[in-house]
């Protein structure tokens, strides 16, 4: 049995949908032969002519939740629309904050299980998702067995955002039922992180710093260096951990998965944590004083070399030209 139809949940952003959700959709168009969007808040009219370029042909909408959090409505109204227009084959939903909290309620209220962490997904005859294990080093392969629609949780840039150039996409009002006391969270503050230039997960050019740099002031050669290639600064875990970055720069399993053109790595081991965020770039170049470290690896380019002096001497050849 071939996949019929699959419902992505396409979260909104300040600029219209999340780049994660656009991935999904492009992703689910060429593995299905309908492909809906379930969206929420104020805009989402406005956002039905990208939501049909990148491949539905409808989407739910769920309205302006007015502050709340949005997993318990949206969680809520799929559910409600699996029963009264009848389940897809597959819901696809971003591993975001809120995707994750739609995910799990979701397989609540449906009474289906959840696959996770999910990289690829193949059509035979049923959707097989692909996952990771043990850092990156292993994939494993599944799928659900029984019938229903089955709720995949996909990792940022697991899949190229392309637009197809289809139709807006028709918009379907979808109400959001009673929800009880479960539905009275609301946001009462959201904070948005001060940047200039590209976000981390949307960049073309990422340089990340790691313990190598020695302190923490030390960072300050890995923004400067990001400035001037128009690029992001990113972190290793272990600077994270130590406080020397805010968590938002952290790049790796547990932090920002990237994909940039030019990903550039100072003093950073190669810790399989960390390797599986940014593996996927076109172009690693690494700096470390330890030739034997993984990341040399994986690395296009490698310098075997001390960061404090290789650091200024980039930056101050970029400064000349």
């Amino acid at each position: 049995m071939s996949v019929s139809t699959i419902w992505v949940v396409a979260e909104p952003s300040s600029d219209g949908i999340t780049t994660a959700s656009l991935e999904l959709l492009t992703a689910a168009r060429g593995l299905a032969t309908k492909v809906e969007a379930v969206s929420w808040g104020p805009t989402t009219s406005s956002n039905a002519q990208v939501l049909g370029d990148y491949g539905a042909s409808t989407v739910h909408d769920l309205g302006d939740l007015g502050g709340n959090l949005p997993g318990v409505p949206v969680a809520a109204g799929l559910a409600a629309l699996a029963g009264s227009s009848g389940a897809p084959d597959a819901i696809l939903i971003p591993a975001s904050y809120d995707g994750r909290d739609v995910a799990g309620r979701l397989s609540a209220r449906l009474d289906r299980p959840v696959l996770t962490n999910v990289t690829g997904l193949v059509e035979e005859g049923s959707l097989v998702a692909e996952h990771p294990v043990f850092g990156g080093s292993l994939t494993v392969r599944s799928r659900f067995t029984a019938e229903g629609p089955g709720i995949f949780v996909i990792r940022a840039k697991s899949f190229a955002a392309e637009p197809s150039g289809g139709a807006p996409a028709a918009v379907a009002a979808l109400a959001v039922p009673d929800t009880g006391p479960t539905g009275t969270a609301t946001i009462t503050a959201s904070h948005a992180e001060d940047r200039t230039g590209p976000s981390l997960d949307e960049a073309s050019i990422v340089v990340s710093g790691g313990r190598g740099l020695g302190e923490a002031s030390a960072y300050a050669m890995i923004e400067e260096l990001a400035a001037l290639l128009h690029g992001a600064a990113g972190a290793s875990r272990a600077i994270v951990d130590a406080g020397w970055v805010p968590y938002s720069h952290q790049v790796g399993q547990t932090g920002k998965t990237v994909k940039p053109a030019v990903y550039l790595a100072f003093g950073i081991s190669g810790a399989t944590q960390h390797l599986v965020g940014m593996k996927g770039s076109r172009t690693i170049v690494a700096v470390n004083k330890d030739r034997d470290a993984p990341i040399f690896s994986i690395a296009d380019l490698g310098i075997v070399g001390d960061v404090h002096k290789v650091l200024p001497a980039l930056i101050d050849a970029l400064k000349s030209r």
